[in-house]
């Protein structure tokens, strides 16, 4: 089991405060979205477990059934429904262990996915472009907004590096693990003798920053202005040379 029983009896007890809080017409707007997003991960879970019981009592049913069987014939097709519902048991289980962790708050976001040649000189600068070509096509699958962002080609047809703005629902879900080192083995286009070659370029994956409101009060700042010393002409001991602003609060400079 993923979890202990009792454990489980509090994820369903959460689950049904949550949902009670969801009718209180007081809640704000922040909280409302929190609670339904907490809500909705954790009804996910329980329809889930509540499979997972169900199997359990079919496999031990399967199982009585099987031990008590003299034919032969009736003993092989328990045999089978006990290994498809073990296996069954054993696929969602691993799914609810993977869902058990908090949904990350950024996985909604549209991202920003770099793609960046590697070692491998022109070999990885066209693999940079069969990534990208990748990418494109999957995102097109998915319905999602693509975009270059910017870009540096090369003579052979690849990139050296290129940025993609990728927008839609989830994106940054999908993505996100697709960040690190990625390599190729194959004999390229730009190889005259039919040698495999190995090249590797970097993908970095990173969500794209929402817009938050700063209110900065003017007296929280403290103003350094410096201004040049030595000998220079009329504009001596006159111009700001250098400005610094501290936010006194958080010592940012």
């Amino acid at each position: 089991m993923v979890l202990e029983i009792s454990q489980w009896d509090l994820l369903i007890q959460r689950h049904a405060t949550l949902l009670d809080r969801l009718s209180d017409p007081n809640l704000s707007r922040v909280d409302r979205q929190n609670i339904q997003k907490e809500s909705s991960h954790l009804g996910v879970l329980v329809e889930q477990f509540k499979i997972l019981q169900q199997l359990d009592r079919e496999i031990e049913v399967t199982k009585q059934e099987l031990d008590q069987a003299q034919d032969k014939e009736f003993k092989l097709l328990y045999v089978q429904e006990f290994e498809e519902l073990t296996t069954q048991k054993n696929l969602l289980a691993k799914q609810l262990e993977d869902q058990l962790a908090p949904p990350d708050e950024r996985d909604d976001r549209s991202v920003y996915l770099e793609i960046r040649a590697g070692a491998g000189g022109q070999e990885a600068s066209l693999f940079v472009g069969d990534l990208m070509k990748m990418y494109t096509h999957y995102a097109s699958k998915k319905n999602w907004q693509i975009s270059i962002e910017s870009e540096s080609p090369t003579d052979v047809g690849g990139y050296r590096e290129i940025v993609l703005h990728i927008k839609g629902k989830n994106a940054f879900g999908v993505l996100k693990s697709e960040s690190g080192v990625h390599r190729v083995q194959r004999v390229p286009q730009t190889e005259t003798s039919g040698r495999v070659h190995t090249s590797t370029v970097t993908v970095a994956v990173m969500p794209e920053a929402k817009e938050v409101e700063m209110n900065v009060n003017p007296a929280d700042l403290r103003i350094d202005v410096f201004r040049a010393s030595g000998a220079g002409g009329q504009h001596v001991n006159t111009t700001d040379s250098a400005v610094r602003i501290t936010h006194v609060p958080t010592g940012v400079v």
